[in-house]
């Protein structure tokens, strides 16, 4: 399944919920006016966009109509997809590999947002991609994780470096790293303990984690990868921004969006903070996982408009 298909079938809930709201708004031949870019407000909101921006992008739809740039309501929905899809930049999404393996990316994010899960998912992304990958369990504190992670392991064909649950998280990122570079590995990809920012001894074992793989590997970790829930809409930037005042985040796994009606989180996302999401989640099963496109990403949200 290509990555457009992967998209359609993911954001179905949230196209069917966009769509059904603005199908009716931008039909042919309809003059635009000020009722109608209230009503498309509404829909977009429903999206789950963001109140900011949603105003945004009607403000911008305002301006070109105002400047006689567009007239009717069918050419609103081409000038927004190509504004949302302008929003992100060319390159910021790709992953940074160093350029002298392994490539050490920490997966970071709070218990139940699907990061151990999207742990296995990247795994089998990478090696895909033909990648060696190994797995760095270092969510100690719970014995599910570690069980869940070595289940994972197995199915995506991956070695794991593991230790017994409530040991030290730093001793098994040391070990972790120690392998990764003996046996000569790609991708060292590191699962976190799931943390709130207000759980000081899980951020203080975050750090540590941090300068036990920097004495090992100088310029590591090269990515640090928030996974958010998509399915908790507006909730996720708050998280994310709060997050990132304690974590050095380079980009973002939006997890569980066949999940939610709220996809549009994605475009809120881009517009309130200066983080690219570099992948999502798009199901249960392990290769339900793509970079993030945004091309692809804005056709599939807005399909059969």
């Amino acid at each position: 399944m290509g990555l457009l298909d992967l998209l359609k079938k993911g954001l179905q809930k949230t196209h069917t919920k966009l769509v059904s709201g603005m199908r009716s708004l931008l039909s042919v031949g309809r003059r635009i006016d000020d009722e109608l870019l209230d009503q498309l407000t509404d829909a977009m909101l429903a999206g789950d966009m963001g109140p900011h921006a949603v105003m945004n992008l009607i403000d911008e739809v305002r301006d070109a109509w105002k400047a006689g740039q567009i007239k009717e309501a069918q050419e609103i929905l081409p000038f927004m997809k190509q504004r949302i899809a302008n929003t992100w930049g060319e390159g910021d999404r790709a992953l940074n590999f160093s350029s002298q393996p392994p490539t050490v990316i920490f997966v970071v994010g709070i218990n139940g947002s699907g990061k151990t899960t999207s742990v296995a998912k990247l795994a089998y992304y990478l090696k895909e991609q033909g990648k060696s990958v190994l797995l760095g369990a270092c969510d100690t504190f719970r014995a599910a994780a570690i069980d869940q992670l070595t289940i994972w392991a197995e199915r995506v064909g991956a070695n794991i470096v593991k230790h017994q649950p409530n040991s030290d998280p730093a001793a098994v990122a040391f070990d972790a790293c120690e392998a990764a570079r003996a046996r000569g590995v790609d991708v060292l990809l590191i699962d976190t303990a799931g943390r709130l920012h207000t759980q000081d001894h899980l951020m203080r074992e975050l750090s540590k984690i941090h300068k036990v793989v920097k004495k090992q590997i100088p310029d590591a970790p090269h990515e640090v990868l928030l996974v958010l829930d998509a399915t908790i809409g507006q909730n996720a930037i708050n998280q994310a921004k709060i997050f990132a005042e304690s974590v050095d985040v380079s980009g973002l796994f939006l997890a569980k969006l066949d999940g939610s009606a709220k996809g549009g989180i994605v475009v809120g996302i881009r517009d309130q903070l200066d983080i690219p999401v570099k992948f999502v989640g798009l199901g249960e099963t392990i290769d339900a996982v793509a970079p993030f496109d945004p091309d692809s990403f804005v056709e599939a949200l807005f399909e059969g408009l």
